[in-house]
């Protein structure tokens, strides 16, 4: 772990910042902080690149001049801890766009990317999306990203880039749904239907019942995937997890942001979009 100084503040009475130098020895005189490093004085908060310190020390040791950290802060989102909730968006009140991950209680892989986020009104904002993983973990299957569909009555996989499952329609048709999309991945279980296994990425969905068309067209090729060994194994998907935008749920969240400036950038609140879940 790398060494750090670690800042004391009396508005807050307490310690809440950390900062990448690590000087030898530090003294504040006539309104200018000054640190110590490698036996040179350096004056702070006179350059003008920020959080890049120490660039002559550096290069001494064959590093890059003024090496620089990015700005990372981390906090959290705890009103109503005992209600489960669906953290949507952030909407960040400063004028920069920061890369952001989100953690709670029961999900880890909330994240958006600096580009995402749209200057509206002085602030910028973003929608939540999750990184997932394709197989899909065990603790995506109880998220809204999950969806079932029911047992396929016939899987033709002669061509494994464009599987055609087909479900019934007589007597009563199966309903695939308008939930799912192209671009959704699709898993298979099998009796006792307890584990799913990974199917491939829906490529069509084509819905014709006069037509006597049910069927969904599966690319088998993607990497894992395999082709049901049974004709009627029960069928779900999880929704895109970068198209599609649930948040993350949790009784609370935690969030780091992180800015990569080297110039000044200010930033006075962040805020989420949340709703209450109802399961």
């Amino acid at each position: 772990m790398p060494n750090y100084t670690l800042t004391y503040s009396e508005a807050v009475q307490g310690w809440p910042s950390f900062y990448s130098y690590y000087p030898d020895w530090m003294v504040g005189m006539n309104n200018y902080f000054y640190t110590f490093k490698g036996g040179n004085l350096y004056r702070h908060n006179v350059n003008n690149s920020r959080n890049t310190f120490y660039g002559d020390w550096w290069v001494r040791f064959g590093l890059p001049s003024g090496a620089f950290t990015p700005t990372s802060m981390t906090s959290v989102f705890n009103d109503s801890p005992l209600e489960n909730k669906l953290f949507k968006t952030l909407n960040l009140e400063g004028d920069s766009r920061w890369e952001a991950t989100l953690q709670t209680d029961i999900q880890s892989s909330g994240f958006i990317q600096g580009s995402w986020f749209e200057n509206k009104e002085q602030s910028y904002f973003a929608f939540v999306r999750n990184s997932g993983s394709t197989p899909t973990s065990t603790s995506q299957y109880p998220l809204r990203s999950v969806n079932g569909i029911g047992r396929s009555a016939v899987i033709d996989s002669a061509t494994l880039s464009a599987v055609e499952v087909d479900f019934q329609i007589s007597p009563t048709p199966i309903s695939i749904g308008t939930i799912i999309s192209v671009g959704d991945i699709l898993y298979y279980s099998l009796p006792p239907y307890t584990s799913p296994v990974l199917f491939g990425e829906v490529s069509d969905i084509i819905v014709d019942y006069p037509a006597g068309l049910n069927r969904l067209i599966v690319d088998a090729t993607i990497p894992l995937a395999t082709v049901p060994p049974i004709q009627d194994p029960y069928i779900l998907y999880v929704k895109n997890s970068v198209a599609e935008s649930h948040g993350v749920l949790g009784h609370y969240c935690v969030f780091t942001i992180d800015n990569t400036s080297v110039s000044k950038v200010e930033l006075f609140a962040v805020e989420s979009e949340v709703m209450k879940s109802y399961p």
